[in-house]
């Protein structure tokens, strides 16, 4: 149960980076040696990514503060002794699929029955076309997904993948480079792609609609990967040698987003998050959050591993309505549950579009949003690619399924907040996924 609470006060740090977290542990299984991460997020996505490279043949130790990948380069996965389960995670399975797509055997991708019901025929088509043999078991574009990995035969092994191209072979088992126009701006397609262009024949480029996040193309650079970026163009070597390097992970700034709502709707709060990663493509809620009328500080900024970081102090504010839409959407696509929340505090209407991709989430979270902000006595609209929300009228507490959606059960956290009366939580726990300590770190701020 939530009820309504006094101001919030103090100095937070948020878990590590999600995104970041999933990546260091696959680039680092690829790279040659030792990757050592820091503040690696210990949700329950980011373990199965740990889960499912250490049935490749990884070891991973994973001590409190530290996650030692030993690497064994770009060629040194080994066949799975079981299907691969990715949990909840879309990262892990669409990513790890690209990877998997250049490996000489065959193995079985699924997950739990969201990731079983989340549109992969976006990742199956383009590794198709770079001649991946990976098929959805079902038929029905989702997982589990069998992917039957670049057959290397005998003729070819003993070769690097670039004298391999040159070989006289009759298999066709090569992946090839292939520049990808994506229909929708996903930093999971971008990535799934780069990752199997380092096993083709040629070069590989993703073009997308709109810039998606960007750490895969900073972080695999990091890790010696010849990989360029143009607009809204990234380009990939083949067979690149990856070397082993030390990441400390920034604090997520989807996480941070719970609090940054809160301070600003809850009278009275004055919160600081301390070392949350700022990256551009990752950094609207900021912006929105500003064109709102928030009193949002970014204090304290350094780059770390090539990835912009800061303290943010967040005040209370007076807000006003806005309409979100166009390229700043893959910017706050995980935080428009909780952007939504806030346009209930703001007075005025706020017009939120161009999100379809809400819709292919955990849950479809225009309807979810939608139903329990409704639920709360809100004034919402559900559109095809987004939601209509009339601020400044006041809340009161409800019955909210989260329907195991992470992102909704920690935005109806903070609806609670501002609302009168108790607020129940269904399946509260699936916080689990990305913040295991939500509460704790929520409940400490409100005293």
């Amino acid at each position: 149960m939530n009820q309504k609470l006094k101001p919030l006060k103090g100095e937070i740090t948020v878990p590590g980076d999600k995104s970041i977290s999933h990546r260091a542990v696959m680039f680092g299984a690829l790279a040659q040696g030792t990757t050592e991460v820091t503040n690696f997020l210990q949700g329950a996505d980011c373990l199965s990514t740990i889960d499912c490279f250490r049935k490749l043949g990884i070891s991973i130790e994973n001590t409190p503060g530290q996650i030692r990948v030993h690497g064994k380069g770009l060629h040194g996965l080994t066949a799975p002794y079981e299907m691969l389960d990715t949990g909840n995670s879309g990262t892990t399975t669409r990513l790890i699929a690209g990877i998997l797509a250049g490996q000489p055997f065959e193995s079985v991708l699924t997950g739990d029955a969201s990731i079983q019901s989340r549109p992969m025929k976006r990742i199956i088509d383009p590794l198709t076309q770079m001649n991946a043999d990976i098929v959805s078991l079902k038929g029905n574009g989702c997982a589990p997904l069998h992917i039957n990995g670049s057959r290397f035969c005998q003729t070819c092994a003993p070769f690097s993948m670039k004298e391999q191209a040159a070989l006289s072979c009759a298999e066709n088992h090569f992946l090839h480079g292939i520049h990808y126009q994506s229909p929708v701006a996903s930093a999971q397609v971008k990535s799934c792609i780069l990752l199997a262009g380092m096993y083709a024949d040629a070069p590989t480029s993703v073009t997308e609609p709109q810039l998606s996040r960007n750490h895969t193309e900073l972080m695999l650079a990091g890790f010696g990967a010849d990989l360029t970026s143009e607009g809204t163009t990234a380009t990939i070597l083949p067979d690149p040698k990856l070397e082993a390097r030390k990441i400390d992970v920034p604090g997520d700034i989807s996480s941070a987003a719970y609090f940054i709502a809160a301070a600003l709707m809850v009278p009275g709060s004055e919160v600081l998050i301390k070392n949350v990663g700022i990256n551009p493509t990752r950094d609207g809620i900021l912006r929105v959050a500003r064109a709102m009328g928030g009193d949002i500080s970014v204090l304290n900024k350094k780059i770390s591993g090539g990835e912009p970081t800061a303290d943010l102090l967040v005040k209370y504010s007076s807000l006003h309505g806005v309409r979100i839409g166009g390229d700043i959407i893959p910017t706050l696509i995980d935080e428009l549950p909780v952007i939504a929340v806030l346009a209930c505090a703001a007075q005025g209407v706020t017009v939120i579009s161009d999100a379809q991709e809400l819709k292919v989430k955990e849950s479809n979270r225009i309807d979810t949003v939608s139903e329990n902000l409704a639920a709360m006595g809100a004034r919402v609209a559900a559109a095809d690619d987004g939601m209509i929300i009339e601020g400044g009228r006041p809340l009161h507490g409800a019955v909210i399924d989260s329907h195991r959606d992470h992102r909704i059960a920690m935005s109806f956290s903070i609806a609670a907040l501002a609302a009168e009366g108790g607020t129940e939580i269904i399946g509260a726990d699936c916080v689990r996924i990305s913040y295991p300590n939500f509460y704790e770190t929520l409940r400490a701020l409100c005293g």
